[in-house]
């Protein structure tokens, strides 16, 4: 069995590639064939040799996402995007590009096939040991120490580059803690 269940997969249907989700899987003798629900065609068996799993969305990271969505909203094609000296681009950006060859083919294949941007990990500053300790920035800039819960008006949740261009970033980040590492022991 190369699916199971919940495994999102492809098939072609009419013609078309349709996608859909597996939720039951039978097995005989001479093949498998997979019940797979679909948003336009409801549910629906499909043998083995019918499927594929689906290509993997490249990921980017935040900076590369937003050059591109920049590029695009002013018309440059791909050439124009990665020409370094004609285009306002970013320091961040040129450094990334330029420092391997796989970051330039990544950066086409996003712009050609479609991305998705890469998550940042997001870190909690625990300043003081206990359930208290946990550096708070209200919403117009004031900072203060008190728990790790976040709220519409409370940041608690930070990117490593937040944290670093705070006033005193230097010094928060040795007390950076990833947001999981702690979930985790609650």
């Amino acid at each position: 069995m190369r699916f199971k269940e919940g495994d999102k997969v492809e098939f072609i249907d009419q013609g078309e590639l349709k996608q859909g989700v597996v939720t039951e899987i039978k097995a005989s003798n001479f093949d498998i064939s997979y019940q797979v629900k679909s948003e336009f065609m409801g549910t629906l068996w499909v043998t083995e040799r019918d499927l594929v799993a689906p290509t993997p969305v490249l990921k980017v990271p935040q900076f590369a996402g937003d050059w591109i969505s920049r590029c695009k909203q002013k018309g440059y094609d791909l050439f124009l995007s990665i020409d370094y000296d004609d285009s306002d681009m970013p320091y961040e950006m040129y450094n990334w590009l330029t420092f391997s060859d796989e970051n330039q083919e990544l950066f086409a294949r996003a712009w050609l096939d479609g991305y998705e941007v890469e998550k940042e990990p997001l870190y909690w500053v625990q300043l003081i040991e206990g359930a208290s300790g946990y550096l708070n920035v209200r919403n117009d800039g004031i900072q203060f120490i008190n728990s790790s819960g976040q709220t519409a008006e409370l940041k608690t949740r930070f990117t490593e580059k937040e944290i670093k261009a705070m006033d005193k970033g230097g010094a928060y980040w040795q007390f950076a803690v990833p947001v999981e590492d702690l979930e985790g022991e609650a």
